[in-house]
């Protein structure tokens, strides 16, 4: 098919639109950075990770009180029924993975502010939802926004390599920390099980906080705007000579040319395999405080406190041992994360991940059976979020990886396409627990857990440790992604 001639007023006024463009990114690039600027760029994206984790975790955090509340008539097999109500979300999901490479066209600090916003305005709508379908379009908006993690491509743009990891899981501290914001607006604002909506109103507003401060005080990224000016300053001669290259690499981003290229080149197209295999065990990082509640109320019922599991029962644990042992939650995930960044930057990614890895299996087996014999809450929610913390540091450990691995014009492109393939173990996770959860019951959720994690993540593991190369101290500048091929 003959390409379409552009008229020279057409021409015109494309040249006119890159020449405004490229002022626009020389007057970003040119204002001044002071001395101090890492310092509080860190602080804004400590803030803005903040409302990402616990728009990611508040509700999970409080899933057994939403699952009761909204499907109090069917009981036991209420968790099954929530987990299932989520799937409306995938639809949006998969909107997502399209929105993401859009800051490899358009910069990153624009979609860092609108992904904040969007997670906080879904808080709002949960905190305002008096129906299945409020909290259903709350959650649906959430899962849209929480997926891009800009503040991330952020962190790998702006930090220096040999302190990147370091300073990411520093970062991830302090954003893990900030999730005891629940628990303790759990003690404060819960007298019962069914005030859940209440704890979603304060991380509303302090998200909102983070857009404002965000906005006056974070500036685009050098690597992006570097990347940005060399595509526009091009010349229509050197457009034409490098139109075959562009059709490969997609200078400027996309999911399905992000996908092609990834596939192209062996160390993307396991990374991405390796991450889809370790979120087989996905149903864990969901489900984890059920996990706790259920094993709390266990031991209840065999030190005779109560004859069967009942909504007093429930209300008795979630406002006692679960809320107790949820402040320690982010204790445990954070001390998992800073473990996860000096080993990665010290003895290499792949190290990290077998380390994380294999924290995650052994804080669960210490987690479930704690909260089953009535163990100390604190010591209870350390491990739990020492389980959950690794579970996601080794899922870091992979998207870092593939962030390293990939050249600067597609790298935020790269990174979201994962999650077409990550989908799939998710599928897997969401297809042999949903049935078990509906028909066994929220008791049987530790059980469904081990056995989709374990394999999971030692298949994860081997892959890895096989097909895959370490990144640590790669030069983002210059990788092109086929140093592996």
């Amino acid at each position: 098919m003959a390409t379409k001639v552009k008229t020279p007023e057409q021409l015109r006024k494309m040249q006119a639109k890159r020449e405004k463009e490229i002022k626009k990114w020389e007057r970003e690039k040119s204002r001044p950075k002071n001395r101090y600027y890492l310092v509080y760029l860190v602080f804004i994206i400590s803030l803005i990770y903040i409302t990402d984790e616990v728009a990611s975790q508040i509700g999970t955090l409080m899933k057994t009180e939403i699952a009761n509340d909204l499907f109090a008539k069917y009981g036991e097999s209420s968790v099954g029924l929530l987990d299932i109500l989520s799937m409306v979300v995938v639809p949006f999901q998969a909107l997502a993975i399209f929105y993401k490479p859009l800051a490899d066209r358009f910069g990153r600090k624009m979609f860092l502010i609108i992904n904040t916003f969007g997670m906080s305005l879904s808080m709002l709508v949960i905190f305002l939802s008096n129906s299945i379908v409020l909290y259903a379009l709350g959650a649906c908006i959430v899962q849209f926004f929480i997926p891009h993690d800009m503040q991330v491509v952020y962190i790998m743009e702006s930090a220096p390599s040999k302190h990147r990891a370091r300073i990411y899981s520093s970062i991830k501290f302090f954003a893990n920390m900030g999730v005891m914001l629940v628990p303790l607006l759990r003690r404060l604002l819960m007298e019962e099980a069914s005030q859940w909506r209440n704890v979603y109103l304060i991380p509303a507003i302090v998200g909102l906080v983070a857009c404002g401060v965000a906005l006056f005080f974070a500036r685009e990224t050098d690597a992006f705007i570097d990347a940005r000016l060399k595509y526009l300053r091009m010349t229509d001669e050197e457009r034409e000579q490098d139109k075959l290259q562009k059709k490969v690499d997609n200078a400027q981003g996309g999911v399905i040319p992000a996908l092609k290229f990834a596939f192209k080149h062996k160390q993307l197209r396991w990374l991405y395999i390796v991450g889809a295999l370790a979120n087989i065990g996905f149903i864990t990082s969901i489900n984890y405080q059920v996990i706790l509640t259920y094993g709390y109320a266990e031991s209840y019922i065999n030190q005779g406190l109560f004859s069967a599991m009942s909504d007093a029962l429930m209300d008795a644990v979630s406002i006692g041992p679960v809320t107790t042992a949820l402040f320690m939650f982010p204790v445990g995930c954070a001390v998992s994360q800073v473990i996860m960044g000096f080993i990665s930057d010290s003895k290499g990614r792949k190290a990290a991940a077998l380390t994380t890895a294999c924290n995650c299996l052994i804080a669960f087996l210490g987690f479930t059976i704690g909260a089953k014999l009535a163990w100390e809450p604190y010591l209870v929610g350390f491990l739990c979020g020492a389980c959950i913390g690794s579970y996601y540091s080794t899922n870091d450990v992979i998207i870092m990886m593939i962030g390293e691995s990939a050249p600067t014009n597609l790298r935020s492109s790269i990174m979201s396409a994962e999650f077409v393939v990550v989908a799939l173990g998710v599928v897997v996770s969401y297809g042999v627990s949903l049935p078990v959860l509906t028909i066994f019951g929220n008791a049987a959720t530790w059980i469904v857990a081990f056995a989709l994690t374990v394999p999971g993540f030692a298949a994860a593991l081997i892959a890895m440790a096989k097909k895959t190369h370490d990144t640590t101290g790669i030069n983002l500048d210059t990788v092109t992604g086929c140093e592996w091929d």
